[in-house]
């Protein structure tokens, strides 16, 4: 059966939509969910806080968290998205126990699901489709399919957020059209140029292709970090003094407060006194002061370079910027007036439009579950890690470069699997999918077992190691060699395809005996 529910994830904020036959429509939920007012000239949205908070014996969820005043509970979980699609290490400890973002995620997104569930009454084979990053890696996707199937599930879709955003967006979308959707969220700025296209057997007679995308680890949530190290700096204190840390989570959530009051005002102001101390801190920002901050750690310049690169991508595929008739802009974070302006100054005011920045994304995921089609590409390098024999160090060989589109018709490799040691009986291949490696320092905001948030470097290892990810680490063996090799001897022919679904398939022969010993066998799931 078609599915009719798209679930929109996001670091601050969680929107369902319904298929109603027609059209895709916003879902409040209830006890979790509450009316969003984004801006005074945009329709309330309903939406659900990205939050949970443990007690002994349950959980709150969503807006409940906020209905009892919970938000700078250090038994509070927040950003859990951005820190899950970084494969961040960060846990708040309940009770002696450490709770991870990918369970507190679970956690809270199985409660979503359950009410889901039982508020539309739907069936086991309900399909539903979600959301992901347009950067986000093969870990990533795993976990949304495992927490989907673990709450009743069996049926998943998935569709990166930029080009759901421009399905959901609600203009008349024509066969030929060229769109750009530029989402800036809580955690990542993701960009992507759509294609329109007319297909026969498409359920509503359109569907989209991605000419170009790009992605950047810059969101709400870091500009709520700068404004919070920018508080301290003019208050002469440090993140790392006990009286700061007693205070830290109340000073993210005021400097949260701050940042969207700039966007409707000329300046704004916190002030927060020290519980135990009767200390302050206070500080006001003007716009043009906030503008400044983020010109100086970078941001205009980083959503500059992603903006560049998606059309740099749509270009070499025949479609310059002029093509583009609209860029769509969602995300609570495209509602800073600077970086709208920013926009219309390279696009065109007539061209950008800023009418529907909480809820494209899940009304886009709605229609594509219940029917849409959607063309894409390769988003990462994948490759195959070997040992140089001669160096002894693993190097890697890109197999799948960035780009390609899929289905492949023909091989798109073939390597030739060789015995790396004399009586080797056992051979296969390590694949790994290879994010792009960031420039310049990269942080994290962690809180440590008390709940007192700090700003930690990165170090380069650090985040190599977050760029790649093993893909098949738990089944990189599968080939048997018999009789046994000797070192240096080819052994086995290993094409490479990618099917519809973005399956990498392998079809091996052995070259001893020349017999097929796998054809189109599918081995790990691209993204």
């Amino acid at each position: 059966m078609a599915g009719r529910i798209g679930l929109d994830f996001g670091t601050s904020n969680t929107v369902v939509a319904v298929w109603n036959g027609f059209a895709a429509e916003p879902l409040f939920v209830p006890d979790y969910g509450r009316m969003a007012t984004p801006a005074p000239t945009i329709e309330p949205t309903p939406s659900i806080p990205s939050l949970i908070h443990y007690e002994a014996q349950r959980q709150w969820i969503g807006n409940q968290v906020l209905q009892r005043n919970l938000y700078d509970s250090p038994r509070t979980f927040r950003w859990m998205k951005r820190y899950i699609a970084q494969r961040s290490p960060r846990t708040i400890t309940i009770d002696g126990q450490p709770i991870s973002a990918q369970q507190a995620g679970r956690d809270f997104l199985s409660a979503v699901i359950l009410s889901l569930r039982a508020e539309l009454e739907l069936s086991d084979d309900e399909e539903i489709a979600c959301t992901m990053p347009v950067e986000a890696y093969e870990h990533y996707e795993n976990w949304l399919l495992d927490v989907a199937q673990a709450a009743g599930f069996v049926r998943l879709r998935l569709i990166d957020e930029p080009s759901a955003a421009a399905l959901g967006y609600g203009i008349d979308l024509q066969p030929g059209d060229v769109y750009l959707v530029f989402d800036f969220g809580g955690g990542t700025l993701d960009v992507a140029i759509l294609l329109v296209e007319e297909v026969a057997q498409a359920a509503l007679g359109r569907r989209c292709r991605v000419l170009g995308k790009a992605g950047v680890e810059l969101g709400g949530a870091t500009l709520d970090a700068w404004l919070y190290q920018e508080v301290l700096r003019r208050n002469g204190r440090g993140e790392h003094e006990e009286t700061i840390r007693d205070i830290s989570r109340l000073l993210l959530t005021e400097c949260e407060r701050v940042k969207e009051a700039l966007s409707f005002r000329e300046r704004a102001s916190l002030s927060i006194m020290h519980p135990r101390t009767g200390e302050v801190l206070d500080a006001e920002f003007t716009r043009a002061e906030f503008e400044a901050l983020l010109e100086q750690h970078g941001a205009y310049t980083q959503i500059h370079r992603a903006l560049q690169r998606a059309l740099t991508d749509a270009h070499e595929r025949g479609y310059p910027e002029s093509a583009i008739r609209a860029v769509l802009m969602v995300g609570g974070s495209s509602l800073i007036p600077s970086v709208q302006q920013m926009v219309r100054r390279i696009f065109g005011h007539e061209r950008v439009r800023l009418n529907r920045p909480l809820d494209a994304v899940a009304r886009g995921a709605a229609a594509f579950v219940a029917g849409v089609d959607l063309y894409d590409y390769i988003q990462h390098d994948y490759a195959l890690r070997y040992r140089n024999m001669r160096t002894g160090e693993y190097e890697y060989h890109i197999l799948v470069p960035r780009g390609t589109p899929y289905p492949t018709r023909e091989p798109i490799r073939r390597v030739v699997v060789k015995a790396t040691y004399t009586g080797q009986t056992q051979m296969g291949i390590d694949i790994f999918e290879m994010g792009d490696s960031r420039t310049g320092t990269a942080w994290e905001l962690v809180f440590d077992p008390s709940g007192a948030a700090r700003v930690v470097t990165l170090s380069e290892e650090q985040q190599r190691e977050r760029t790649r990810f093993w893909m098949n680490e738990h089944a990189p063996t599968f080939l048997t060699v018999d009789p046994p090799a000797q070192r240096g001897e080819p052994c086995f022919e290993v094409l490479f395809t990618i099917d519809a679904n973005k399956r990498l398939l392998i079809t091996v022969r052995d070259l001893r005996t020349m017999r097929l010993v796998m054809e189109d066998y599918p081995v790990v799931k691209l993204t």
